[in-house]
């Protein structure tokens, strides 16, 4: 980062934390070090961990976004996003007279669901990192996963900055790389029954998808690499669909 940030050059950091679909973790304390000290503004996007667990305004951030499509709506029925600065100043002023001269406000239906979303934030966040932490565990040691990438795990290497910004609850997303092939990635994605195959997060289902397919060829991605977003379901109940999808692609290839 230090590289890229350029004193009277750089007008603005964007931050993703954790990124997507590595889960690899910023420390924003020290993003915001190295951004203010190029006179520039730091911006994170911490979808993945929403202000119930990761709080960037108050680690030095100076503009805060979320996608409140994700956790903040939590029922996958509302298109949103969400700015918060850290201080009412000439780039609020400005954002703020962009958004009304141009309209983009929420209508009243969405902006109603997104409330109602959020009245059970607290509880869907804690039950996702709960499920996501269960599986992870399970699979990290799995003879037909090479990797399990998920920041609450202690053998994550970006596991104490993701504790410290999140107070011990790391979110539910995770992604495994398939001990096989890419085709055998796509297949477990196939033979899933529980897990929904969509390119989406932070709903109460869960979801699951092969990102080389969404992504695309220039995208850099593991092409074993399985998404998954952890919904709130019985743990035990998406760890048995996962694994029979597993044991199918496998037994197949005459791999027990």
């Amino acid at each position: 980062m230090k590289e890229v940030i350029k004193t009277g050059v750089t007008q603005l950091v964007w931050v993703e934390t954790p990124n997507n679909p590595n889960w690899e973790v910023t420390d924003i304390v020290e993003a915001s070090k190295l951004a203010h000290k190029a006179k520039a503004k730091l911006i994170v996007d911490a979808t993945a961990t929403p202000p119930t667990m990761t709080k960037s305004l108050d680690l030095g951030a100076d503009i805060s976004f979320h996608s409140a499509t994700k956790y903040l709506n939590g029922h996958s029925d509302v298109s949103a996003g969400v700015l918060s600065f850290k201080k009412a100043n000439k780039d609020w002023e400005s954002l703020f007279s962009i958004r009304k001269l141009q309209g983009t406000v929420l209508n009243s239906q969405d902006a109603f669901l997104l409330i109602r979303g959020l009245r059970t934030l607290f509880l869907r966040v804690e039950k996702n990192s709960q499920n996501a932490m269960i599986l992870a565990k399970h699979f990290e040691s799995h003879n037909y996963v090479e990797t399990v990438l998920y920041p609450g795990l202690e053998t994550h290497p970006n596991h104490k900055i993701a504790k410290n910004q999140t107070s011990g609850q790391y979110g539910g997303m995770l992604s495994i790389i398939i001990a096989g092939s890419e085709a055998d990635a796509i297949n477990v994605v196939r033979n899933c029954k529980v897990f929904y195959p969509a390119t989406s997060l932070g709903g109460v289902e869960s979801l699951i998808e092969h990102r080389k397919t969404v992504s695309g060829e220039d995208f850099p991605v593991d092409e074993k690499l399985i998404r998954i977003s952890v919904g709130i379901e019985d743990p035990l109940d998406l760890i048995n669909d996962l694994e029979q999808a597993l044991q199918k692609v496998f037994k197949k290839k005459g791999q027990y």
